[in-house]
């Protein structure tokens, strides 16, 4: 389930981590959270960290994880 128009602080317990692929303190911050809240058990959240009350993005953890592969491959031009 992908889901949009969702806030991050509309998904309540989530715990918010910074990714180890953001830059210092440039504010350029993404931060995920794994979801155990009952309505997004399995899912990813992602939000920017500039933005902590803002547009949240969720994926399944799979395909959060078959993402992570690849920009680790370097298949990814970024």
């Amino acid at each position: 389930m992908t889901t949009n128009n969702l806030t991050a602080s509309e998904i309540g317990g989530a715990v918010w981590r910074k990714s180890s692929y953001s830059g210092g303190n440039e504010g350029q911050c993404v931060e995920v959270a794994d979801l155990a809240v009952a309505s997004y058990v399995g899912e990813r959240g992602i939000r920017d960290s500039k933005n902590p009350d803002g547009p949240a993005l969720l994926i399944p953890k799979e395909s959060f994880a078959a993402f992570m592969t690849a920009v680790k491959a370097g298949e990814f031009d970024i």
